[in-house]
């Protein structure tokens, strides 16, 4: 019998593949599980849909990691904070401070994305890593200065 699988299944093959199967396998355990489906005409159009889309899907997200990582390449991030009079600041920033102060600026960026050696606590010029998924990440500078 011939199905679609829905899902990777060990063995067998992976999802969106067209697999030859014992008509007892596909009826008393993919089916069940929905694992697969028949593959009729109607699925096969489907499944090409829907093959389709996540491609395109996939190519956008690569393409606006590759846009991102090209905007943020070198950037300066500049971060006023109340200093004391040693050069010490008096709260640490953070991952959270950085990706919200990118946020304001346009790049919506998630704390977790973010690389920084530690929280930094005086003031200074750091570097930070900013990972942007597929296989793309940007450098940055974070200056960190009085008020």
């Amino acid at each position: 019998m011939k199905v679609i699988l829905l899902k990777n299944v060990e063995g067998i093959g992976k999802a969106n593949e067209i697999k030859d199967v014992p008509n007892g396998y596909a009826r008393n355990c993919l089916f069940p599980k929905k694992l697969a489906i028949l593959a009729t005409k109607d699925s096969l159009n489907q499944i090409e849909q829907k093959v389709k889309s996540d491609n395109l899907k996939y190519e956008k997200e690569i393409s606006q990691a590759k846009e991102l990582s090209e905007r943020l390449k070198g950037f300066e991030l500049i971060i006023r904070v109340k200093v004391g009079s040693e050069g010490q600041l008096f709260e640490s920033v953070t991952k959270q401070k950085v990706a919200d102060k990118l946020t304001e600026l346009g790049f919506s960026i998630d704390k977790n994305h973010i690389d920084m050696e530690e929280h930094i606590k005086h003031k200074g010029l750091f570097p930070a890593s900013i990972r942007l998924g597929h296989g793309f990440s940007a450098e940055i500078k974070i200056s960190i200065s009085d008020e």
